[in-house]
């Protein structure tokens, strides 16, 4: 078998890998080869914004993970889609364009990670993208990831802006400015009536590139070393192990969990852990795995009429989604560009703090355990995420095969912290739902709790609350003299050579807000890196 060799192998082609592969083969002297355990993203399911009520539960184009136990929620096992397509979570999830809070980045470089501060970022922000509303400093124009409101607006949104109002948050369009607080419309990743992801913003357009090989439905099983350099990796493709080689370097992207796992499979991690399942050590890195956080989210529901402007399971409901989807197809517009995820707020929970503690993500329907559970009739929906937990948790392994999904505990509300910061916030969403704006339309809740019963609330959260789909930090960028740290400054893998991971599992700690834009933004980061150093 004849052994292929590139200049750069990338592992996943999620939201960071997608953009390395188009940056590093805007060079047609290199050759850049792309593995991607999932196949295309050519389907109506992830192009039409509406459809992702499909991406959650659905296995087609999602690993569908689920958690350890987790003591903290009454020993329920947790549920963790992950996109397995090209553009990875980028194609699979709800396309909110949000990039946390510059505190965020200021506090990562204080950590020891010089050239990761808000200053350094923001212009591979604004490189990143194009932004169809905003024309100030603080965006860009022209870049891959087309950014602007949803094409479809229900009149209940500005419902929601008006009852935050009343509770003390004031209006803020644009929270990926000058400042993060207030309450707005999400700005979303869409281009036309679609959505734009990563694959979408930058792969698709330079598939042509012969410098640029996509492999899909390519499992990687390891990367492969001599004398502690990476020199290529092995996968599996229809059965059958094959590898390739890097003459330069091997850029990992599996993301929170992928990474992680990929590093242990590769024998880099912690020995004992590793020796559990006969991978020999190529070098002991104990934080491979460690440092998991996630943001946690409690969603509260209330019935409404089936005559406003709100998505539901009921006769006049299928007839307004048949109808949407046909002017959708012929016009790319009405309610199917809807990513039902529409107004939201950031917010403190005390006035001592200087930042956002809470975010809110309202939705115009009922939301119940991934939309895997279904409710008759038509809905709005709160969830509230705590932005900065305190749990920490890990990702380790199942066995020793590739294929096997990786053991991921994240330890939700084992800091009683998060337990007290998330009832607090169910407290004043609930409180906002239930203002003077909402009274002519909202019914039932769906699991109904009061407000002041704390006690009930926390029996709620402990029964329902589950992942926002934000885990980061398993494969920890810090300095040397931070034990837990996998990657330094450069992404570069502590110990050996050769070897990168560029993805969300480097945050050091969770940012305040959705992920996505940030993970782009580290594979604008690391590409530049790698041009600067050849």
């Amino acid at each position: 078998m004849t052994t292929q060799t590139f200049d750069y192998i990338i592992v996943g082609a999620g939201s960071a890998g997608c953009v390395i592969a188009s940056r590093l083969s805007e060079d047609p002297n290199v050759s850049v080869c792309l593995l991607e355990t999932g196949g295309s993203d050519n389907s109506v399911l992830i192009q039409a914004p509406a459809a992702i009520v499909t991406m959650a539960w659905s296995k087609r184009h999602n690993y569908g993970y689920e958690t350890e136990p987790q003591a903290g929620l009454y020993g329920r096992r947790g549920y963790q889609p992950r996109g397995k397509v090209l553009g990875g979570s980028s194609s699979t999830n709800a396309m909110l364009y949000v990039r946390g809070n510059p505190w965020d980045y200021d506090h990562w470089a204080a950590q020891g990670n010089p050239g990761w501060s808000y200053a350094d970022l923001l212009p591979l922000f604004k490189r990143s993208e194009h932004n169809e509303q905003f024309h100030d400093e603080f965006h860009g124009q022209g870049g891959p990831l087309n950014v602007t409101y949803q094409g479809y607006q229900s009149p209940i949104n500005d419902m929601f802006l008006q009852a935050a109002a009343l509770n003390g948050i004031p209006p803020n369009p644009d929270y990926n400015g000058a400042t993060q607080e207030g309450a707005f419309m999400y700005q979303v990743t869409h281009l036309n009536g679609e959505r734009c992801s990563a694959a979408k913003a930058y792969l698709t357009p330079n598939l042509s590139r012969p410098n640029l090989h996509v492999k899909t439905h390519a499992v990687t099983a390891k990367v492969n070393f001599v004398n502690r350099r990476a020199t290529g990796v092995s996968y599996y493709h229809g059965g059958e192990l094959k590898q390739v080689r890097a003459r330069r370097e091997v850029i990992l992207c599996g993301g929170a969990f992928g990474s992680p796992q990929l590093l242990q499979l590769s024998g880099i991690g912690a020995a004992k852990e590793l020796q559990q399942f006969g991978i020999p050590v190529v070098h002991e890195l104990p934080g491979v795995g460690k440092n998991l956080q996630d943001h946690l989210d409690y969603v509260q529901a209330w019935h409404v009429p089936s005559d406003t402007a709100s998505f539901g399971i009921s006769m006049r409901g299928a007839a307004k989604f048949a109808a949407a989807l046909w002017e959708w197809k012929r016009k790319r517009s009405g309610m199917m560009t809807s990513a039902y995820a529409t107004a939201g707020a950031f917010l403190r929970s005390s006035p001592e703090l200087s930042i956002p503690d809470l975010q809110l993500v309202f939705v115009i329907a009922i939301v119940d355990d991934h939309a895997r559970k279904l409710h008759p009739g038509h809905g709005i929906s709160c969830h509230v995420d705590l932005l900065r937990p305190h749990s920490r948790g890990k990702v380790g392994l199942h066995s020793s095969d590739p294929r096997d999904a990786p053991k991921i505990d994240p330890k939700f509300l084992s800091d009683e912290r998060d337990l007290q910061l998330l009832l607090k916030g169910g407290q004043i969403q609930q409180r906002i739902i239930e203002s003077k704006p909402f009274d002519a339309i909202r019914g039932k809740m769906v699991y109904p709790v009061r407000a002041d019963d704390a006690v009930a609330m926390e029996h709620d959260i402990r029964t329902r609350a589950d992942t926002q789909y934000h885990p980061v930090g398993t494969c920890k960028m810090g300095p040397d003299s931070d034990p837990l740290a996998v990657v330094d400054a450069q992404l570069r893998v502590k110990g050996v050579e050769g070897l990168r991971v560029a993805d969300a599992s480097i945050f050091p700690t969770l940012i305040g807000g959705n992920t996505n834009a940030t993970a782009i933004v580290v594979g604008e980061k690391v590409s530049e890196m790698i041009r600067a150093k050849y």
